[in-house]
């Protein structure tokens, strides 16, 4: 006669299967009735594509939970003994799924749950201190050193959990910081890169204090390290300290427009080895930290915001040239992004040309990031529009040829042209 273990083993097999069962018949169901919520909370959403993929743990829970129950009301309790162990393992293992979920970065999620996983199954199989004592037997000694194979875990668990926690900290400082209108963006790039190194340090100094690591003893290596990185890093090392030096001069911070060589656009964020600069084109450029610090740049943005553009352009001898300047500065004027106050667009003549009088037109605006080119194209139309109302000609350079005589059928005609050259 099979004893009731072999029952027991019987049972769980039959539960999985009719967990198997229910769990084809509920979860289209499940699906189709979430999908008819809305206006529900992605959380919630979200909460329900996990239970709908794990339908059959949920099912076996449920149905082996209350086997276990059944069966200790009815028989002696020894004889569902492995029914309420596989019952407390599926709960288990399905709450550490879901509460997993939590965790966004998925490597560490995946990490985070087997490893709990592990330590749960062996936690409620009563196999915790014997793999504890196997994992301390594994160890390798160098001198008084001693590393086991279970102070390398404690130490990747315990490091794992700090640096965690430093990379929430460090997230949650930066968005107040962020929200902070009084700290200039520089200041904000300075504060919380100085506090994300300051948090990570302590986790890794924290950490190997914890498993008993002595960090005195690696004061020579250090040595060698620094001189390694002095030699073989300089244009890093040179980057960093240029980076340092930027956010604490304040001379360049996000959101200035900056020309630099034939690069032209504004900067979208400072890093701790170069300065990520967005064209108008769409383009991004990473310029190192050290060629800001050494090469000229010109920062359209430094103290304020007011960028000053020129235009040329040329009418006919004709024209009143007081008219002109006078219709050029109206026109100006009405373009949208054109200051008015407190720096007037101005017009002078700069010379007289071969065809036409020639103009110089200026004029401020208050939003470079917005871009150059095409508040010079919106100024050139108003020119162009009204020049036209009024009149005013805008010329261009013209060729007269002219023929001499008729010549014979087998004779060459003589051309001159306006400029006095003859063929």
């Amino acid at each position: 006669m099979p004893g009731w273990r072999l029952y027991q083993i019987l049972i769980i097999i039959g539960v999985i299967a009719l967990a198997w069962l229910f769990k084809a018949l509920t979860e289209p169901k499940l699906q189709n009735w979430a999908r008819a919520r809305e206006g529900w909370p992605k959380w919630r959403l979200r909460l329900l594509v996990q239970v709908r993929r794990r339908m059959l743990l949920v099912w076996f829970s449920l149905l082996a939970g209350l086997v276990y129950i059944v069966m200790q009301h009815v028989t002696w309790p020894s004889r569902s003994y492995l029914i309420g162990l596989a019952a407390t393992l599926s709960t288990v293992w399905l709450s550490i799924g879901l509460a997993a979920q939590l965790v966004r970065n998925r490597s560490l999620r995946n990490i985070l749950r087997w490893f709990l996983w592990i330590y749960a199954t062996l936690y409620f199989l009563n196999a915790l201190d014997e793999i504890t004592a196997f994992l301390d037997r594994l160890a390798i000694e160098f001198g008084e050193t001693r590393v086991s194979a279970l102070s390398v875990i404690s130490a990747l668990i315990i490091l794992g959990i700090l640096l965690a926690g430093a990379r929430l900290l460090t997230r949650m400082f930066t968005a107040n910081v962020r929200k902070n209108r009084d700290i200039s963006p520089s200041m904000q790039e300075l504060t919380t890169k100085g506090v994300q190194l300051l948090l990570y340090g302590l986790a890794i100094y924290i950490g190997a204090q914890a498993i008993g690591f002595d960090l005195t003893g690696l004061a020579f290596l250090y040595g060698i390290i620094g001189v390694g990185l002095g030699f073989g890093l300089q244009k890093v090392v040179s980057n960093l300290v240029s980076g340092l030096i930027i956010l604490l001069d304040k001379s360049i911070k996000p959101g200035d427009v900056i020309s630099l060589g034939d690069t032209f656009g504004w900067i979208d964020s400072l890093s701790a080895r170069y300065v990520s600069v967005v064209t108008r084109e769409g383009l991004e450029y990473l310029i190192p930290n050290e060629d800001l610090i050494a090469n000229q740049v010109v920062n359209w943005t430094h103290s304020n915001q007011l960028v000053r553009l020129d235009i040329y352009f040329g009418t006919a001898y004709d024209d009143d040239p007081h008219k002109v300047r006078t219709l050029a500065i109206e026109a100006a004027s009405g373009v949208k992004r054109v200051l008015v106050q407190p720096n007037t667009p101005v017009c002078h003549i700069v010379g007289f040309g071969d065809s036409s009088v020639d103009y110089i037109l200026r004029f401020w605006i208050g939003d470079p990031t917005a871009g150059l080119t095409n508040v010079r194209g919106n100024v050139y139309l108003a020119l162009w529009d009204i020049f036209k109302e009024n009149n005013i000609s805008i010329p261009f350079p013209q060729r007269e040829v002219r023929t001499l005589n008729d010549p014979e059928p087998d004779e060459p005609a003589h051309v001159i042209t306006s400029d006095g050259a003859t063929g």
